[in-house]
């Protein structure tokens, strides 16, 4: 399980610094402030769902369908909530492209976190 969730930390610290230089120079430091705030409010929820995922898998598959559906709603619900609260509370992350950071950084975590969950299993059903 920590090496999921290692793996994902690394990707996205990977991801970023990726994004960071065409970030700067698109968009200033300015933008590369919001791309690092929106990495780190995807990252928080992310770790709690992956660890969650982990927990459930090892439990009966009756519980599968009940963590995605409930992952999924805690991952936007505090997502969404600490973007508008520090969209709210602080000025400079009154900006559109604040809300682009975070809807690029809430994609690429739900996809890396997917493959992450996903890579290696296989079917109750196998042996």
């Amino acid at each position: 399980m920590t090496r999921r969730l290692g793996l994902l930390l690394g990707t996205l610290l990977l991801l970023w610094g990726a994004a960071a230089y065409p970030a700067y120079a698109l968009g200033g430091e300015r933008a590369v402030v919001f791309s690092a705030v929106a990495l780190l409010l995807c990252l928080a929820p992310a770790s709690l769902t992956m660890f969650w995922a982990e927990w459930t898998f090892r439990r009966a598959p009756q519980h599968y369908l009940m963590m995605v559906l409930g992952a999924t709603g805690v991952r936007m619900f505090v997502v969404l909530g600490a973007a508008l609260a520090v969209n709210r509370a602080e000025a400079y992350f009154r900006d559109r492209s604040f809300w682009v950071w975070v809807l690029v950084f809430y994609l690429v975590t739900l996809a890396v976190e997917v493959v992450l969950l996903l890579a290696g299993r296989t079917s109750p059903d196998r042996p």
